[in-house]
């Protein structure tokens, strides 16, 4: 079928509705008098006018421990840094994932990887691999606040490093084996590791990666090193070429379980969890502090109500151990739920792999970015005649803003009767800002609401709240998981700038976004990467959506700069699917499309067919550093190519803007 935005595809079953996490807690709000709710709503509403009711039910709800009580659920309602969320509370997130081993014996998580079929690895196991893991880190002088990070691949080994790491109060901090010395080091370098779990190689598209001899010259730039952990995924044998002591991954897991004497490090409500990093796309990546406390309440919100997530369910979501999505799906486990794990390439060794997973563990979630269903579709890939997803209920779509095609493709190709989400939200927060609900029906590309306590709202130029048009993303009360600090920004300075200056007293998250009457969300793209054409604002999610569906167009990229004459420039660069030619009946189809579909002042100045779209190692298209090559920029000011999943595909932009600049300088 081919569906239009907004369209009705999907309306929850009444069974599906009464069994649904978000009703088991409004039935509970109203069974201990806290408040009456009857839809999502009102629910909603109830969440942001009584933030400090919502989040201190929520503390009741999921039975948080303590080892103390908490003085208030939080200081201030005013929207800046510094907010504090219930001080006096000493928790230990890794603590309460594992404390579903005691209830439940069944898998926590399947791991599967291109060299490697799946493996299952149980609550009682993990919980088991945890406590000797962080047992040998305390052995060797981990103490709670001291940095611990990793380069590892997405297998069960990292989570059993991170939850030990978390479990005796270190903050952890990721980075994906496949990112370049330099980005690892502009990551972790500044986290100032004191022990570090580095394997010595990945796998990709069925070729071996032997990082060995780059990673020694990584090890050596860290001068906070304490402690070396090896982990051999290739096993090529290439020794790491360093001073200092390397362990094996089996020396370390070799050590004695302590059993019920291992205790968890609870920590103070302003405790760090992790390091997690922007996209870098223009400097150092910003390295974002979130406390234990902040993290916890969140994810319990958002998994538990937003995903529904159960014990018995398994949930599976594309992604490296370099995005935040990792740090995400280990959180899914809050829930009791399993998670699924996969190491590679998502085409290899077929381009169906994903759907195997699905199946032999299976599945009732499944999470992709829409960037992959493009793969399915040009693959002519049809789950739903090849694997039993009998069990798949839910489908999170994420990354970046989802076409109407995008949902099509699912209810064609997977299922009818499916949940089908997107959700939107950021590093920043290790959440989202829009969010799912499981009693609402699902409409072509929208989002189904505001997330629970996030009092989200759309501003116009004007600074006032705008329905069924595109607007600021912005939100107006604090929540938990807002980031405690940035390393490096003594003053707060940063975390001021970047989401607190240009709307005071607001969050600005630097999105567009549309709501419309029934509460529906779009996201539009970054504001940050404005096409501001003769005073009109324009988001390029909106022209991606266009562009992108057709099957001529693999991939695009739209930027607008002023020409200083008052003029603009707005070319849209594109990268042709396979046999297919930028003529003019191409170039003719390419307008009609975005005139039809957006309006003509969508249409460009011109379109660029290119070899390839530059993006960032996670994932982002790289907007606004395009944009500033064009304005007349140096490339070494706004283009990191440490921070780039194809660090090559942006010297043919370079190249462009140059030329680009000197005609407009001889004309």
């Amino acid at each position: 079928m081919t569906v239009r935005e907004g369209e009705l595809l999907w309306s929850p079953p009444q069974e599906f509705v009464q069994n649904s996490n978000l009703t088991q807690l409004m039935n509970w709000l109203k069974e201990q008098d806290i408040v009456e709710v009857d839809d999502y709503s009102s629910l909603w509403q109830w969440s942001v006018d009584q933030p400090e009711a919502f989040w201190g039910s929520l503390w009741q709800y999921f039975d948080v421990q303590s080892d103390t009580p908490y003085k208030a659920v939080v200081d201030s309602l005013e929207m800046r840094p510094g907010v504090k969320w219930f001080e006096g509370s000493r928790v230990n997130f890794a603590e309460h994932i594992l404390r579903h081993a005691q209830s439940n014996d069944g898998t926590a998580i399947y791991a599967m990887s291109e060299a490697a079929t799946l493996r299952e690895t149980s609550w009682p196991e993990l919980a088991r691999q945890v406590r000797v893991l962080a047992t040998a880190l305390r052995a060797r002088g981990i103490k709670p606040g001291d940095s611990v990070c990793g380069v590892m691949p997405n297998l069960t080994e990292t989570v059993v490093a991170m939850l030990a790491a978390i479990s005796v109060g270190a903050v952890w901090s990721n980075a994906a084996p496949e990112f370049g010395a330099q980005a690892i080091n502009d990551r972790l370098g500044q986290a100032k590791p004191k022990m570090l779990f580095l394997c010595d190689g990945y796998e990709f598209n069925g070729k071996q990666f032997d990082r060995a001899e780059e990673f020694s010259r990584l090890i050596d730039s860290f001068d906070s090193l304490d402690a070396i952990v090896r982990f051999d995924v290739i096993g090529s044998g290439t020794p790491f070429s360093v001073d200092k002591p390397v362990e094996s991954w089996e020396s370390l897991m070799a050590g004695e379980d302590p059993g019920e004497q291992f205790l968890f490090e609870r920590v103070p409500s302003d405790h760090p969890l992790w390091y997690v990093f922007s996209s870098g796309t223009t400097g150092l990546p910003k390295a974002i502090a979130h406390s234990h406390v902040g993290v916890l309440m969140e994810m319990l919100k958002f998994m538990t109500f937003h995903m529904n997530l159960k014990p018995g369910d398994t949930s599976f979501f594309y992604t490296t151990t370099g995005w935040v999505m990792f740090n995400l799906v280990v959180g899914m486990m809050l829930t009791g739920a399993s998670i699924a794990l996969y190491d590679g390439s998502p085409v290899y060794p077929s381009t169906d792999v994903l759907w195997k997973l699905a199946e032999t563990s299976g599945a009732t979630v499944f999470g992709a970015s829409p960037s992959y269903v493009q793969l399915m579709e040009d693959n002519k890939v049809v789950p739903k005649d090849s694997f039993d997803l009998s069990r798949l209920n839910t489908i999170l779509v994420g990354g970046s803003p989802s076409m109407p095609a995008t949902f099509a493709w699912f209810y064609n190709n997977v299922k009818q009767d499916l949940w089908l989400t997107s959700q939107s939200g950021g590093t920043e927060i290790a959440s989202a800002f829009v969010a799912a609900s499981p009693t609402l029906p699902v409409h072509a590309a929208e989002i189904q609401a505001r997330a629970l306590a996030m009092n989200v709202d759309s501003l116009d130029d004007d600074g006032k709240p705008v329905r069924d048009d595109v607007g600021e993303l912005i939100c107006r009360t604090p929540f938990p998981s807002m980031p405690l600090y940035f390393l490096n920004d003594p003053d707060m300075k940063k975390y001021w700038e970047s989401y607190f200056e240009e709307i005071p007293g607001v969050w600005r998250h630097g999105d567009f976004i549309k709501i419309n009457q029934r509460g529906g969300c779009y996201i539009y793209g970054r504001s940050d990467a404005t096409l501001n054409r003769y005073g009109v604002r324009i988001g390029t999610a909106e022209i991606y959506r266009a562009v992108e569906s057709m099957p001529e167009i693999s991939d695009s990229m739209i930027v607008c700069v002023e020409t200083g004459d008052g003029g603009f420039y707005m070319p849209l660069f594109v990268q042709l699917a396979e046999g297919a030619t930028l003529d003019e009946n191409l170039n003719k189809a390419i307008a009609a499309r975005l005139k039809s579909e957006c309006s003509p002042r969508h249409v460009p100045d011109e379109v660029v067919p290119v070899s390839e779209i530059p993006y960032t190692l996670t994932g982002k298209k790289l907007e606004v550093p395009v944009r500033k090559l064009l304005l007349g920029y140096a490339a070494d000011k706004v283009v990191g190519r440490g921070s780039m999943k194809n660090a090559d595909a942006i010297d043919y932009y370079i190249d462009f803007a140059a030329d680009f600049i000197a005609k407009r300088a001889a004309s």
